[in-house]
């Protein structure tokens, strides 16, 4: 061994190490001062875990809504695209699905879309209207018109009607693989259901429990058609990227206990089971917005996680659901238009009352357009400061 050839080498070694660490902090000083590796290493699934039931240090935090016309960067889109147009155009999904991220480092990505998204692939078509929302333009409200609503995956090809919704996902796996969570989403089929045949928003869902009451058997075979579009839709999701589906019965304030228990709890169910059977791994979280009257009756539902709006103490909720029930929520989302001191009081009372496991931290419902983004740092790096030693 030529000692001189040793040393040498050993010398150029040292200087290319030396060389590819200043690279590397250069790196990480070009991203920003808040860019962690060891936290992204570390962090970038706890929002998963935690879904799935298992243990972790702090409770993770996203917010529904979270990319939304509250943001800046947002209204850079929605002021010069129609809704349908951003959530259908891969290159704007993601870039929309990735802003809150970028600018509040929460712990979830969830795709920028619509639970109405699938309904043109089932053959009902629909547009939302900037101010008014959406409007479909040919209610379901017939026996033919239920006969000729598609069944996804049965008698439609997902993959060749909703292209985008895969290259959105493929894309986000790709760009948050091993950082973050990504969050898939649809609608349960009641709230689905009422939304068609009612033909857009609507105070008394007058035509759906109409047919409810009057033609139960009817409503009951239009329930089951959604639910395996829903369930199929949901699949197609995870199988482009989706670690989490949540799932949105986003209508559940307009149901009775008893509606709940007959129209849109067995439905919900149904489409949650055949996830669940195709992809028993991946954690459903269930949110009944309005449905606090009547959590007990979300006890046993095929989901891993129910998520609670902001009308119930979470702490009472606990009570009512037990203790080894995962839940989601559920900060009154007006509390961010107050004082910084509040925003992290309701944060620490939420969490507290919660407790230190199976906890994800997030609103009663969507963040407000006239949220201040500060307000959503806010809540966010409060969570995310959190120790569950220190509530032991």
């Amino acid at each position: 061994e030529n000692p001189t050839m040793s040393q040498s080498f050993l010398k150029s070694l040292i200087i290319l190490n030396i060389f590819n660490l200043c690279s590397s902090f250069n790196q990480i000083i070009s991203k920003g001062a808040n860019f962690n590796p060891m936290k992204m290493n570390l962090e970038h699934d706890i929002l998963l875990k935690c879904a799935r039931g298992e243990k972790v240090n702090r409770p993770p935090v996203w917010l529904m809504r979270q990319a939304g016309r509250y943001m800046s960067e947002f209204r850079n889109y929605s002021d010069k695209y129609p809704f349908r147009v951003r959530s259908e155009t891969p290159e704007i999904a993601v870039e929309l699905s990735l802003q809150p991220w970028k600018a509040f480092d929460v712990d979830g990505v969830i795709m920028f879309s619509d639970i109405l998204t699938p309904f043109p692939a089932m053959g009902v078509e629909f547009d939302v209207v900037k101010g008014k929302g959406p409007h479909f333009l040919q209610p379901i409200r017939s026996s033919k018109d239920i006969e000729n609503l598609k069944v996804l995956g049965e008698e439609v090809d997902i993959r060749s009607k909703l292209p985008f919704v895969a290259e959105t996902l493929q894309t986000l796996k790709e760009l948050t693989e091993n950082k973050t969570t990504l969050i898939g989403f649809v609608g349960s089929p009641w709230t689905l259901g009422a939304y068609a045949m009612e033909g857009g928003s609507s105070k008394h869902c007058l035509f759906t429990k109409g047919m409810m009451m009057n033609d139960p058997s009817l409503f009951h075979g239009y329930m089951s058609k959604l639910a395996e579009s829903v369930g199929e839709y949901a699949c197609f999701q995870v199988e482009n990227g989706a670690q989490v589906i949540q799932v949105f019965e986003s209508w559940a304030h307009q149901l009775t206990p008893l509606d709940f228990e007959t129209f849109a709890r067995p439905y919900a169910n149904m489409a949650m089971s055949k996830l669940k059977e195709r992809h028993p791994y991946v954690p459903v979280i269930y949110f009944a917005n309005g449905g606090s009257s009547y959590l007990e009756s979300q006890t046993g539902m095929k989901c891993d996680m129910l998520s609670l709006d902001q009308f119930v103490d979470i702490e009472i909720a606990r009570r009512r659901l037990g203790q080894n029930i995962p839940i989601s929520g559920n900060i009154d989302p007006l509390v961010l238009l107050g004082p910084e001191e509040g925003i992290k009081n309701a944060v620490s009372n939420c969490v507290s009352k919660a407790g230190n496991k199976g906890h994800i931290l997030n609103l009663g419902h969507g963040v407000l357009q006239e949220t201040p983004e500060r307000a959503v740092q806010i809540l966010v790096q409060t969570a995310k400061n959190i120790s569950y030693d220190s509530l032991e």
